[in-house]
């Protein structure tokens, strides 16, 4: 429980003794807290309060069964399992009888409640295979009760309409072995009225809507509440939240688990079947004035479920018999005296026929094994009622409350001062308000409330509720906690009408309404209608109507009276068990969930008496805790009793809270607890041990890595070493391997080498293997990357065969992958090249170095050409696209003037063109051959034949790709062997008939110039060999 302080702020504390400050707003705010995070269980010291989720939470599982089993009261949170727990340790540690007290408005949870505890029992108890019958039969008795006793009203759709009392028999070894139900105060006159809004017991819905074909013709009865006056008064006959065709198969099942026979179901459903015909019988006045029935069908129907004949029962509903002294008389009833003793026997048939079916569950319940035994008990009783109307049931419901509160006040006192004297500690009297005086003003002999009533029923004479309420103000108007209209003052008679009384409870005030207070505390059935009950064939009936009755002509005890002795035998039994209880609220009108009314659950609280129980356990101290538990938990916040107190217990508490600081008025010790008297004290306790917990917690962590830390550190260096072990013998023994190996490998190699000229034999094998293998290791990354490239690996001796035939395959394999690369433009270009060759190739300086550089289709652009060029072109079909051009220096042939022309050469000509004229045409069957030095010199002489008119001449040009003009013009012109290399000088044709010389030779620089004879002079430098 302590360590839910710390979130106190948030989810409010569990138990309401530790607020700070006891009232009734603070009470409110720490259970809103709570509900609103789902926390629907708070502690008043051992008084569980119970707020109602309307939601499942998931609290109820096997494993919080299992969590709360066997564990300390306070050492887990509020929850109905604690109770039940408790109460079962304790009957079995000390062998005492307990009972828990379940009390609350309707819908507040009080039956569920009840359902979880037996349910709690019958998992966590210990049980045999014999036994299992017998924990089955408690648990299935409960829905046979609700569908006879439970029904839909404005605040419940389950809501029970009688207290009950269920004891639990437990054998010596904790096992339930059988059990024992008290019913009290059953609301009969549901059967015959129910309110707007509200349904009649929820057994009559389950049978039509849920019950066979064939058992419905045999009752006489139709699927449609509708149908019937006792059903549909409340207008709400079908509840779409209520599954009655479901209900129907559990309390079937129910019936066969406790044992009910054939025939016992037969006459049970009998009844319940004729309760609805009666319902439905109509009375007409007949000329006499007296009642009469003039439709008999409901009257058969009933006679025949209940074994009696129709017409004694349309007599006995019409008529009632006066005995005299003699003789006895049969007076007609009037209409309305009919209709009330047709209720009136509806009532008892119910009422009497519920109370044989609790006595048949009791009967399957009852172990026969007469050892000791010991029992917890269970009560589920209405709370506290204040309605706008309250009547006599309410005024019954509130003087049960009241003796319950008295003994909830009386044992809570008890147990403390029990408590304060067993510790030694002194035994402050406490403030209360003791509600005994209200409970004598109620069932005080001759002079209570009860008594009058009674009285009033049997005296002769025209007894009224009014007379009633007169007699009331004779004989308890001086009462302090009574009050009439008459009585009352000006203010307070506004609020009281002439037909009630006010009674100050101590929860306080009530008003009750007096009218059918006589009627029902009577609760008469004519002696007519009785005699044929007692005559009924059926058997339950027979067992409720006795005949005995009908000879004793003492007057029966009246309701009032029979609820004060079952009431005083209840109590008996309670006061003779240790108490446990739980206080079930409310939280909204709507059953909605997460819905928290402020007014309604105010209202609950004042009149469960929540904040009288509170103010009674924080009179003396709100806190008490055994000395070894208080030492465990708080033992931290000080040195001497921390990490281990040696000592007593009660020593080391003593030491701790010296440490601490408090208060001498603060606390108090005793024998074996220790009593704090203010909440305050506790939580400034627990802030310190949630400060000191946090510190503790950081160094035992970092201890505890610590340790762990070298834990590992020492299992890795031993495993280190180990490996490490390991490993270097493994390497010695791999290095030892190795050597061996190869001292082998170096002998046979040795040995190889040696014979390495020799044949192949098995000495020289392994040599010549790897000589091998090496030499085309090593080859591939020598091998030439292009033809032109003549490196080559040296290869040893025995592979020089070897090696050359891979040689030859290599330069194939290249010189295919580059012709196979090679495009056709590429091609035509290299085959210039081989003219070129074929010309040029040791005969003309500068060839060699000519070889690198690639042959072009054109050395001028068609953009250098003048449009006028390349219109004239154009005109003799030539396209300047298929033209080769290269710019050149013409000499001319006399005075060798040079002059900037371009040399075109197209598919049938060669052509001089001056910037945009061709100054001469060469055609290629005119072309007699070309002329060029072998020096270095870029001149050539294109020689024609002088039998052409059109010519003037040979043609002198310096160019400066000669080895290109000059091939591409050879094979242009198909004469490649009429190019002539000369040596030293060449000659030239001038003009017809006359020729010219031009002189070639080498010097230190280049020079063209005419020398003193004419003639063309044309120097070059020589180039390095």
């Amino acid at each position: 429980m302590e360590g839910a302080l710390a979130a106190r702020d948030k989810v409010g504390v569990q138990d309401f003794v530790l607020l700070d400050a006891p009232s009734e707003s603070a009470f409110l705010d720490n259970l809103r807290k709570r509900f609103s995070e789902n926390l629907i269980y708070t502690y008043i010291g051992t008084l569980l309060v119970s707020v109602n989720p309307y939601q499942e939470l998931g609290i109820y599982t096997l494993s919080q069964m299992e969590l709360y089993q066997g564990v300390s009261f306070f050492e887990l949170p509020p929850h109905v399992y604690a109770i039940a727990d408790n109460a079962y340790r304790m009957m079995c540690s000390e062998l005492n009888n307990h009972f828990i007290l379940i009390s609350g408005e309707s819908g507040a949870g009080k039956t569920e409640a009840s359902k979880k505890i037996l349910q709690y029992f019958a998992v966590t108890c210990p049980m045999t295979e014999s036994l299992q019958r017998a924990r089955d039969r408690l648990l299935f008795s409960n829905p046979v009760l609700e569908a006879f006793g439970n029904a839909k009203t404005l605040r419940n759709d389950n809501s029970s309409r009688f207290g009950k009392y269920m004891d639990i028999q437990f054998d010596f070894k904790g096992i339930p072995v059988g059990g024992h139900i008290i019913s009290y105060l059953i609301e009969k006159s549901r059967v015959v009225y129910q309110n707007q809004g509200e349904r009649n017991f929820h057994i009559f819905y389950q049978l039509l809507e849920g019950g066979e074909e064939e058992l419905l013709a045999y009752l006489g009865l139709e699927r449609d509440p509708q149908l019937y006056k006792y059903l549909s008064q409340g207008r709400c006959a079908k509840e779409p939240c209520v599954n009655d065709k479901n209900d129907w198969k559990t309390v079937s099942n129910a019936f066969s688990v406790i044992d009910f026979t054939k025939d016992d179901l037969e006459n049970l459903f009998g009844i319940i079947a004729s309760v609805l015909h009666l319902g439905n019988i109509c009375f007409e006045e007949n000329q006499q004035g007296c009642a009469s029935v003039p439709d008999t069908h409901e009257i058969k129907w009933i006679a025949k479920l209940l074994g009696v004949h129709p017409w004694v029962l349309l007599e006995a509903l019409t008529h009632r018999k006066i005995e005299a002294k003699t003789e006895e008389v049969i007076c007609p009833l009037t209409l309305e005296l009919s209709a009330c003793a047709r209720d009136a026997m509806a009532k008892a048939v119910y009422g009497r026929t519920f109370t044989w079916l609790v006595n048949k569950i009791n009967s399957s319940l009852v172990n026969k094994d007469f050892t000791g035994k010991t029992v917890i008990g269970l009560l589920d009783i209405y709370g506290f009622e204040v309605f706008d109307k309250n009547g006599f049931e309410q005024f019954c419901i509130n003087y049960c409350n009241e003796k319950l509160q008295q003994l909830l006040i009386e044992r809570t006192l008890k147990a403390e001062q029990a408590e304060y004297e067993m510790e030694g500690i002194e035994w402050e009297p406490i403030q209360y308000f003791n509600n005994k005086i209200i409970c004598d003003l109620v069932e005080e002999r001759h002079k209570g409330i009860i008594s009058i009533l009674d009285e009033e029923c049997i005296r002769p004479g025209p007894a009224t509720d009014l007379s009633f309420l007169e007699r009331l103000e004779e004989k308890v108007g001086k009462h302090a906690h009574f009050e009439t209209r008459k009585l009352a003052g000006p203010k307070g008679r506004k609020k009281i009408g002439w037909m009630e009384f006010r009674l100050f409870h101590y929860a306080g005030e009530v008003t009750y309404c007096t009218r059918g207070f006589l009627e029902k505390n009577n609760d008469l059935l004519y002696r007519h209608l009785k005699e044929v009950l007692c005559r009924s064939k059926n058997r339950i009936l027979k067992e409720c109507f006795l005949v005995a009755e009908l000879e004793n002509r003492r007057r029966a005890p009246t309701v009032g009276t029979q609820f004060k002795n079952s009431l005083s035998s209840l109590l008996e039994i309670l006061i003779s068990k240790e108490p446990s209880y739980i206080r079930c609220i409310k939280p909204n009108e709507r059953k909605e969930p997460s819905k928290f009314d402020n007014f309604l659950i105010r209202h609950q609280v004042k009149y469960l008496g929540l904040m009288e129980h509170l103010r009674v356990r924080r009179a003396g101290f709100a806190y008490r805790r055994k000395y070894e538990y208080f030492l465990q938990r708080y033992k931290s916040l000080c040195p001497d009793t921390w990490p281990h107190w040696r000592g007593p217990p009660g020593e080391g508490v003593e030491r701790l809270i010296k440490y601490i600081g408090y208060k001498p008025e603060e606390y108090k010790l005793g024998r074996t607890k220790i009593f704090i008297r203010f909440p305050r004290t506790l939580f400034a306790t627990e802030d310190a041990f949630e400060f000191s917990k946090h510190q503790l917690v950081a160094r035992i962590q970092a201890t505890y890595k610590g340790c762990l830390e070298r834990r590992v550190y020492v299992r890795k260096r031993q495993a280190a070493i180990i490996l490490e072990a390991h490993w270097r013998g493994a390497l010695a023994r791999k290095e030892a391997k190795r050597r061996k190996w190869a001292v082998q490998i170096v002998r046979k190699f040795i040995k190889g080498f040696i014979n390495r000229n020799k044949p192949l034999c098995p000495d020289n094998e392994e040599f010549i293997v790897f000589v091998r293998k090496n030499y085309i290791l090593n080859l591939r990354y020598h091998v030439p990357k292009n033809v032109l490239d003549k490196s080559w690996l040296r290869p040893p001796g025995i592979l020089e065969t070897a090696s050359d035939l891979l040689r030859k395959m290599c330069t194939r394999n290249l010189v295919r992958k580059y012709c196979r690369g090679i495009t056709t433009e590429r091609r035509a270009l290299m085959q210039e090249k081989v003219v070129t060759s074929e010309i040029f190739r040791g005969k003309k300086e500068g060839y060699a170095e000519s070889l690198n550089q690639p042959f072009a289709n054109s050395r001028i652009d068609e953009g250098d050409i003048n449009p006028r060029v390349l219109q004239l072109l154009s005109s003799e079909k030539i396209q300047a696209r298929s033209c080769y051009g290269v710019p050149v220096i013409k000499h001319d042939r006399r005075g060798f003037k040079m002059r900037q022309r371009q040399l075109i050469f197209t598919q049938k000509a060669a052509y001089v063109v001056e910037s945009a004229k061709i100054k001469q045409k060469i055609e290629y069957p005119t072309l007699k051959g070309v002329s060029t030095s072998s020096l270095s010199d870029g001149i050539l002489v294109i020689h024609v034949l002088p039998a052409d008119i059109k010519q003037k001449g040979d043609v002198i040009l310096q160019c400066e790709h000669v080895f290109e003009a000059v091939t591409k013009l050879a094979m242009l012109a198909k004469k490649e062997n009429l190019v002539n290399v000369v040596q030293g000088s060449l000659q030239f044709c001038i003009s017809p008939g006359k020729e010219g010389t031009i002189v070639f030779d080498t010097g230190p620089e280049e020079q063209i110039y005419k020398d003193k004879n004419g003639q063309l002079t044309v120097v070059s430098v020589r180039m390095k060999s």
